[in-house]
């Protein structure tokens, strides 16, 4: 990571500039540079409209994950092991490690996004935009309290965007 202050090339990850000491766990977050990007950095997810997440335990069918996607109109599936969030099934992962695969036995604990970024509803809109572009993911779960409370969609956000270009 650049450090924002002093152009010094550091390890990704840390939390300091190893030249000058600047606070480097923060230097992620987009700044507004103009009142609709003030806007996006304002606006917190929840107001984005962002669905409930459908949940399912990492011992789950992907057939019967799918199914729920299907019939959810969802491109996502939370995993939850008890209290403790263990992945995503995304409709990407269905593709990519799935195609020509029989579904037969295979459990979503065997083809989950393993520890997936996560936000929380009062983080902004432009987070999110930018951890997804970023990322190169279209679903983020949003966590409340330690337990999943909605999944931030790509065409939630593009959704919002409409909206507010109006």
């Amino acid at each position: 990571m650049i450090c924002p202050t002093c152009g010094f090339e550091n390890l990704q990850g840390v939390d300091q500039c190893e030249n000058c000491g600047s606070d480097l766990r923060t230097a992620d977050i987009p700044q507004p540079g103009e009142a609709f990007e003030a806007r996006l950095v304002r606006e917190h997810l929840d107001a984005v409209g962002a669905a409930a997440p459908i949940v399912v335990r990492p011992d789950a069918m992907v057939a019967d994950a799918i199914r729920l996607m299907q019939q959810g109109d969802n491109g996502c599936v939370v995993v939850s092991d008890g209290d403790r969030l263990a992945g995503v099934f995304t409709e990407r992962d269905a593709l990519v490690k799935l195609a020509g695969r029989p579904l037969d036995g295979v459990r979503v604990a065997d083809v989950m996004t393993r520890d997936p970024v996560v936000l929380r509803p009062e983080d902004s809109v432009a987070v999110a935009i930018h951890k997804m572009a970023v990322g190169g993911f279209r679903h983020i779960p949003l966590m409340a309290e330690g337990r999943p409370v909605g999944v931030a969609t790509a065409r939630d956000l593009l959704r919002h965007l409409e909206h507010i270009l109006g």
